[in-house]
């Protein structure tokens, strides 16, 4: 299979799959089980993408800068923090560890 035959695919499937959302009964999205499986899987998915985004350097796993300046953003968001400040912190932090390196 060449590249583009594989983008194709691929956009054929998401096609589908959104059109199959379209089947699905009103009575089952309007479900409060439903908003709370659709929120869970939201954080899940963010987690998820920011671990990978954290430790991940191609196919291998690495420890450096941004493992620091994800701490400092998590302490700076559960001490309540504005998120501007948030970002900012997370920066200099990568930023500082990168300098010292």
């Amino acid at each position: 299979m060449t590249l583009w035959q594989a983008v194709l695919v691929a956009g054929l499937i998401a096609f589908v799959t959104k059109l199959a959302g379209y089947a699905v009964p009103a009575r089952w999205l309007q479900n409060p089980r439903m908003h709370r499986v659709a929120g869970a899987l939201t954080v899940a998915l963010l987690a998820s993408l920011t671990v990978m985004n954290t430790f991940a350097a191609g196919t291998a796993l690495s420890v450096d800068a941004r493992l620091a300046a994800l701490a400092a953003a998590a302490l700076a968001l559960w001490a309540r923090a504005p998120f501007l400040l948030v970002v900012l912190l997370g920066a200099v932090v990568s930023a500082l560890v990168r300098w010292g390196m």
